[in-house]
């Protein structure tokens, strides 16, 4: 049964709009993934590889940025990134040594993984990610939340990233969702900002502060929220 919201929340000026929840239509779940279903920290990769690299460490963040948006937004395929990022981190290791050490940068938001887990055959629930192979790859082998969701729109596989307008249309259409009956997850706020504008019911995530996503679900009457 889809979720009626119970009562009337006004976002603050941040938010830039009114949430009507006493109207409120629940019937899919759109999830963001890094910082949300599993925190990330690319230094881990950096700190990893560097005792091989020749470029010096603090230099090392800002080449392999630089490139992983390439990659990230399919401008370049697997292969054109390793092959970018180990000349340009004058990284001295095997190539299987850096995607282990660049794979391995999440851990597991139990908490976040409980919540989908009662979400799930509630709602159908689906992923939207500026990602890559590599990661994909691995997250999707390595955490078991990745089995409750039923579809996926990927940054380096669509050629588009968030912020954009692009990538959330076309996650509408692939999961034939409308946005006004879809809640959307997400730890940055500017794509929040974009999912709110095309009428998402948008929540920005902080998974040190998961009780109040909870809370926000409740009063948009979701139902399978538990503590």
């Amino acid at each position: 049964m889809p979720a009626r919201g119970k009562q009337k929340i006004v976002s603050n000026r941040k938010d830039r709009k009114l949430i009507d929840l006493s109207t409120a239509m629940i019937r899919a779940f759109v999830f963001d993934i890094g910082n949300v279903l599993i925190p990330f920290d690319f230094n881990r990769a950096i700190r990893r590889i560097a005792s091989q690299c020749a470029t010096p460490f603090e230099r090392l963040p800002p080449r392999a940025k630089e490139i992983t948006q390439r990659y990230e937004s399919g401008q370049i395929g697997r292969a054109e990134f390793l092959q970018q990022a180990i000349a340009a981190l004058e990284y001295e290791g095997s190539e299987a040594d850096f995607v282990a050490a660049w794979e391995n940068i999440f851990e597991e938001n139990v908490a976040m993984t409980r919540l989908v887990a009662g979400l799930h055959g509630r709602y159908p629930l689906y992923l939207l990610s500026n990602t890559s192979d590599i990661h994909a790859d691995y997250f999707e082998a390595t955490y078991p939340v990745f089995g409750y969701f039923s579809g996926s729109v990927y940054s380096h596989l669509v050629g588009c990233m968030k912020p954009g307008r692009q990538i959330f249309e076309i996650a509408l259409s692939q999961f034939g969702l409308q946005p006004d009956e879809t809640v959307y997850i997400d730890d940055l706020a500017p794509n929040v900002a974009t999912a709110r504008d095309l009428g998402f019911h948008a929540l920005h995530y902080d998974h040190t502060q998961h009780a109040r996503l909870l809370e926000q679900l409740r009063a948009l009457g979701v139902e399978g929220v538990s503590e």
